[in-house]
């Protein structure tokens, strides 16, 4: 954290995109490149987020500001390749294919949870998955991950650093493509990827405060991800409907 040391936060349209300035000063990244950002949508999102914070910056809190860092500095150095296969690997330990026998309530509910998003991505994308209950998992066949590969490469640069850090946050391929294509909403996302930890604090009760705010948190990373992935894409969205009609 440090001390909020500007008054005013607007944007403005330069040469490689759109800018944040906090009073007259342009906002760099980590590694002192201007904050560029593809889309107005996206620069007034992140400029809220500068302008919601109060006497101290709380950098943790920021999630779209971090997400753009990202995209800019790519600290990793990975290229749109290493990217995807990162996602798409994800699937090998896919949360909501691993499947527990015992006990016998918590296997039903994974059931009837899981096994309607996994039918919904199978058929979405014209893919097999399954499930397994096998501490190996589920064996994912080539095809299906090609199939995967494919689609995540209509992504540009951006979208898949968000795409990503939604997968990171669920800790599921299956489930970010299902909230990303807004087949079912953060809370839903969210609530399926804890499908465990919800079972067992029905069961045994929940550490005061801890559970809600690990929830809060987990919602606030996992929309602001998904939020960054449709800003991203939305000017090749917009020419495409346009085109449509």
């Amino acid at each position: 954290e440090r001390k909020r040391f500007y008054q005013n936060v607007s944007i403005s349209q330069g040469e490689g995109g759109f800018e944040i300035n906090l009073d007259h000063r342009k906002l760099k990244t980590p590694q002192a490149k201007l904050f560029t950002v593809p889309s107005e949508a996206l620069a007034i999102a992140v400029a809220t987020e500068w302008d919601s914070q109060k006497d101290t910056i709380k950098f943790y809190t920021m999630h779209l500001t971090t997400l753009c860092n990202t995209a800019l500095d790519n600290p990793t150095q990975r290229n749109k390749t290493q990217l995807i296969r990162a996602a798409v690997k994800f699937l090998e330990t896919d949360t909501i294919c691993y499947r527990v026998e015992e006990p016998p309530a918590l296997a039903e509910l994974q059931k009837n949870e899981w096994d309607p998003l996994v039918g919904w991505a199978e058929k979405r994308y014209n893919v097999t998955i399954g499930s397994s209950t096998s501490i190996l998992g589920p064996s994912i066949p080539a095809s299906t991950k090609e199939t995967f590969i494919s689609h995540l490469a209509s992504y540009n640069m951006w979208a898949l650093q968000g795409i990503e850090f939604v997968i990171t946050q669920l800790k599921s391929l299956i489930l970010s493509m299902g909230l990303i294509d807004r087949h079912i909403t953060v809370e839903k996302a969210v609530l399926l990827s804890r499908l465990e930890e919800e079972y067992q604090i029905q069961r045994w009760g929940n550490v005061e405060w801890a559970h809600d705010y690990d929830l809060c948190e987990l919602r606030a990373r996992t929309a602001a991800g998904t939020l960054f992935v449709h800003l991203c894409s939305e000017s090749s969205t917009v020419k495409h409907k346009l085109l449509q009609d």
